[in-house]
């Protein structure tokens, strides 16, 4: 056997029990992991020349250690990364796709919005890593809890439209007592579009002729949020 490749392939082996990733989640927990080492588990074998857990460096590395953006990367881009071949890279995406239904899940309870930062909480697995504009509505009952989020329309990295008449059908067939307004801005960017503004308004108009209310209108990013209630407009 080629001597390399004996000495590299033993080389997480040859680590200290309780430094090996899988050793230490048994061993630890998984809140003693890093990033690195997690990612590690799911690639399973490094290259000739790096462990898995180099690799997995090399992975972190090009998303600038964004778990963020390496939930928006394809099979085709993770494949980019020496030591990743098209199975390890659907293993990594198929994780990252049980973490966000995982959180999917919670959404499932009830839960009451008091504030835009709640909102945000709320909406932040179902919008998070989209790269293209979506439009969602929370339906509230009278006790301001959540009946349940609708999304209302989809459409491109700069706009998506939006009809007043899909957006109330949907609070009138669930008995919503209002409504708040959410939409993602691909771009990152946390500014109200005069668009923004004219839709809002529209939307409000419309909800004072059917005793729904809007009560804000959130603009939702990966990293933030803007609140029209927060800012003065609504």
């Amino acid at each position: 056997m080629n001597k390399t490749y004996s000495t590299v392939s033993r080389k997480i082996r040859a680590w200290a029990e309780e430094d090996r990733p899988r050793e230490k989640l048994l061993q630890k927990g998984r809140n003693a992991l890093t990033d690195a080492e997690l990612l590690a588990i799911l690639i399973g074998a490094g290259t000739v020349s790096e462990s898995a857990v180099d690799v997995a460096k090399n992975l972190l590395a090009m998303v600038r250690n964004s778990l963020a953006e390496l939930g928006k990367m394809s099979a085709a881009d993770l494949m980019k990364i020496r030591g990743i071949g098209q199975a390890k890279a659907l293993t990594l995406i198929a994780a990252m796709e049980l973490g966000r239904r995982r959180r999917d899940q919670d959404l499932d309870k009830k839960q009451k919005i008091t504030s835009s930062a709640q909102v945000y909480e709320y909406i932040y697995p179902l919008l998070l890593d989209k790269k293209h504009e979506e439009f969602w509505v929370l339906l509230l009952n009278r006790a301001n809890e959540v009946i349940r989020p609708v999304q209302i329309s989809l459409g491109g990295v700069s706009g998506t439209v939006v009809d007043a008449r899909i957006v109330f059908k949907q609070a009138v067939e669930h008995l919503a007592s209002s409504v708040i307004l959410i939409h993602n801005h691909p771009s990152g960017r946390l500014v109200a579009s005069d668009a923004d503004k004219s839709i809002t308004r529209q939307l409000i108009d419309a909800g004072r002729l059917l005793s729904i209310p809007v009560l804000d209108h959130v603009i939702f990013t990966d990293n933030g949020y803007l609140s029209f209630a927060d800012e003065g407009l609504i």
